[in-house]
């Protein structure tokens, strides 16, 4: 599952998926590189331990924007939901959720399938196989799309959602990059922040450098200039003082800036296809091995924004969470907050959000209660009121933050400043996109070990670079690549042996 040391850190992800004022997560995307991976599955105790809420005990009013299920049979508005962590109540996190308020008040329910997170594909798989499947299932980035797509674990949503209505056209863009034979699979209720750089501005200030928040604001905040300003201040240490220039996870980020992923999919074709050799990807190795080989960056895992500029490090490359709740500054501090810099070279600022989203399971009759629920969900992220409840707890518990600070970590994705994209490596298959299967030696697939591997050394000390890594790691995407196509062809064919056989594996 997580990672030893990022556990708190990832489920932080997901409560802070559904309320900016508290913490918890989902799997998160990407791998760090700090880090080695857990032996042990957590995800039972963090159903129960980690609150998943969108907020605290907001009771919504009615709208007639979403219709009521009045006309539906009693048993059809129960949606059965598969997961590790529960949407109901429960005992550690008693209130209701604000999204399942709504949904009741709709006259819907739903029902908790509980399982772990190492398990729940399999599990999934074997309910649909023995004809009680459940209705609703986690986006996950990794494995979810195409991956399990493709083995027929879930069905469309084009009768669940019109991209150009008004409650979902702003997500209409990222939802068309989970298209499969002209039709979509995921519908994005909100967006994460999974990585800026917080940093401490006194440290700025000391040592006579350019406030990054400024630059971002001119349009200056590239690569190079977040480069120069950690190279100025590390080569301003003094006596036996060590600086650093950034400790975190930001390198995957670096190559996203670039609107170009590993793996991608060629819509004309309807294939997906290596794109390791786009030089763009060779920029951004470049920028990392050279952060990597000027000892800019500081390996060793931190969990807390304070702790690290304790440490005489510049920057801090972590989730929001790390900076706010128990990690927020206190009084006295002065933080601030920017976005992962952009690629010099690229027009935009490109960027893969975290995703919170339900899947619709295959085989599920249940259309009227999903719909319903989707709509709720994503009401509560759109709707001002909602919006300004979260942002008013966040301030209530995150004083010494900034309207700026919380532009950065939490509007920005909802603004032009990015081209949201996607990363189809996340879910190719198991050797590829399985973190949790992972063999290399930090426990990473072979995608999420790519994007940091210019910024580690093998045995004898040598610094990867990118490559190297292609060479060694070309034959993998190849065959991966493969099957993934022979697989989407096989389910536009509509032969649904897939998932019979990814069970009998499974065992």
């Amino acid at each position: 599952m997580m990672k030893s040391k990022r556990l708190a850190a990832g489920l932080l992800a997901v409560l802070t998926a559904f309320s900016v004022a508290s913490c918890g997560s989902s799997d998160s995307s990407g791998s760090d590189n700090t880090e080695s991976k857990a032996d042990t599955d957590n995800s039972t105790a963090a159903a129960d331990d980690y609150d998943f809420s969108h907020e605290d005990a907001v009771s919504v009013e009615d709208t007639e924007a979403i219709k009521g299920m009045d006309d539906v049979p009693e048993a059809d508005r129960e949606l059965v939901w598969l997961s590790y962590f529960d949407i109901n109540p429960t005992r550690a996190n008693p209130e209701t959720r604000t999204d399942l308020d709504l949904f009741q008040k709709k006259g819907g329910s739903i029902k908790y399938d509980k399982t772990q997170s190492l398990e729940k594909y399999t599990k999934l798989a074997d309910e649909i196989l023995a004809g009680s499947p459940p209705d609703m299932f986690w986006y996950e980035a990794n494995m979810t799309f195409p991956y399990n797509v493709t083995r027929g674990m879930f069905q469309p949503i084009e009768k669940l959602c019109d991209f150009n209505s008004d409650l979902w056209s702003d997500v209409k863009e990222i939802a068309d990059t989970f298209v499969l034979n002209n039709e979509h699979y995921v519908a994005p209720i909100n967006f994460v922040t999974t990585s800026v750089l917080t940093y401490d501005k006194n440290l700025i200030e000391a040592a006579q450098l350019d406030d990054p928040y400024e630059l971002y604001q001119n349009g200056e905040w590239t690569w190079d200039t977040w480069v120069d300003m950690m190279k100025q201040y590390v080569s301003g240490a003094t006596g036996d003082e060590i600086r650093y220039g950034v400790n975190g996870w930001f390198a995957p980020f670096i190559f996203y800036s670039t609107g170009e992923t590993i793996i991608k999919f060629d819509a004309d074709k309807q294939e997906y296809y290596n794109n390791m050799d786009n030089p763009a990807l060779e920029r951004a190795a470049s920028l990392l091995y050279d952060i990597e080989k000027n000892q800019l960056y500081f390996h060793d895992w931190i969990g807390q924004a304070s702790d690290c500029f304790n440490q005489g490090i510049l920057f801090y490359a972590m989730g929001p969470w790390a900076s706010s709740a128990d990690h927020t500054p206190k009084d006295g501090e002065e933080w601030a907050n920017v976005p992962i810099p952009q690629d010099p070279q690229a027009d935009k600022n490109c960027i893969i959000p975290d995703i919170n989203s339900y899947m619709w399971v295959a085989g599920s009759k249940k259309d009227v209660a999903m719909k319903t629920w989707l709509e709720c969900a994503k009401t509560v992220y759109t709707d001002d009121k909602y919006k300004q409840i979260d942002k008013d707890k966040f301030f209530a518990s995150n004083p010494n933050w900034t309207e700026e600070m919380y532009d950065v970590a939490w509007n920005l994705l909802y603004t032009d400043y990015y081209d949201k994209i996607t990363d189809p490596g996340r879910a190719i298959n198991t050797e590829i996109s399985d973190d949790d299967a992972a063999t290399t030696e930090t426990k990473e697939a072979v995608n999420s070990y790519m994007y940091s591997s210019v910024m580690k050394q093998d045995e004898n000390g040598a610094q990867y670079t990118w490559t190297q890594l292609k060479e060694t790691y070309k034959p993998v995407i190849d065959r991966g690549i493969k099957e993934i196509n022979e697989m989407y062809k096989k389910y536009l064919s509509g032969d649904t042996s897939a998932l019979a056989e990814a069970t009998s594996k499974a065992e």
